[in-house]
């Protein structure tokens, strides 16, 4: 029982220690924290260029006289197909069409990189998220990959199962999806203030100057029998004072 008071005790006294460290030098912290901030921001703001979503949804849905039938075989298979769309989507034979389409200088590889494709598990609809720099042509592009995939897929595949659900509509006041410019501060604000802390205990630790009787226990091993005491120069002037007074009444 003891040995555990004391382990407690010694734990307290530890973390005492580390907020004494932390209070002594915390105007280095929080330096660091803001001057992350101010980084994070300033590259947010000024730096990283805003990127717009757009996003078109089809229906996969092969055509089928009895409801029944399709219910219980062409809806497995049409599952199945849309891994295989989510591919043909962004090849070259689709997004080569959609550049021609829309007559834009741009490289079937680096529009791949612009678009994403999505769908829930077990659902038949398939989003085509497209990223730009601008609204308006990440709507165009979101739209004409719908309309030209749906157009390619009978000729590459012998199928004619794709619907457009719903077209990517550009609203009044489109915001940018990137970049995250709240988050990007606030994660600056956690490695700014991981940085600084780390920063204060490094130089705590390098600091081999004593400061108190504990330091020399604890570098040299030597007890300590006793301690002088800082006298202030004021105060030494003014017990110089009294003890002269003294002196003075004895001698009268």
């Amino acid at each position: 029982m003891f040995f555990k008071e004391a382990t407690v005790l010694e734990e307290l006294i530890r973390l005492q220690e580390i907020i004494k460290i932390i209070k002594k030098r915390i105007l280095l912290i929080i330096t660091f924290t803001v001057i992350s901030i101010g980084i994070a921001a300033a590259v947010s703001f000024y730096l990283l260029t805003p990127m717009y979503q757009a996003q078109t949804q089809i229906l996969v849905n092969q055509k089928s006289n009895s409801e029944e039938t399709y219910s219980w075989s062409q809806m497995e298979t049409d599952l199945q197909l849309i891994k295989t769309y989510n591919v043909i989507i962004t090849t070259p034979a689709i997004l080569s069409k959609v550049i021609e389409n829309l007559e834009i200088n741009i490289m079937p590889e680096v529009l791949k990189n612009q678009i994403s494709i999505s769908h829930e598990n077990e659902s038949k609809v398939v989003n085509i998220i497209v990223e730009d720099q601008s609204p308006e042509q990440a709507v165009e592009i979101s739209n004409t990959v719908a309309e030209v995939f749906k157009e390619e897929i009978p000729k590459l595949m012998n199928v004619d199962n794709i619907n457009i659900l719903t077209v990517a509509k550009l609203s009044g006041n489109p915001t940018p999806v990137k970049p995250n410019k709240m988050l990007n501060m606030a994660i600056a604000a956690v490695i700014g203030l991981m940085v600084g802390i780390g920063l204060v205990f490094l130089l705590e630790f390098l600091d081999t100057t004593i400061k108190s009787e504990k330091d020399i226990e604890e570098q040299y091993g030597l007890p300590v029998i006793g301690v002088v005491g800082f006298i202030d120069e004021k105060k030494e002037k003014k017990i110089s004072l009294k003890s002269r007074r003294v002196r003075r009444n004895e001698n009268v």
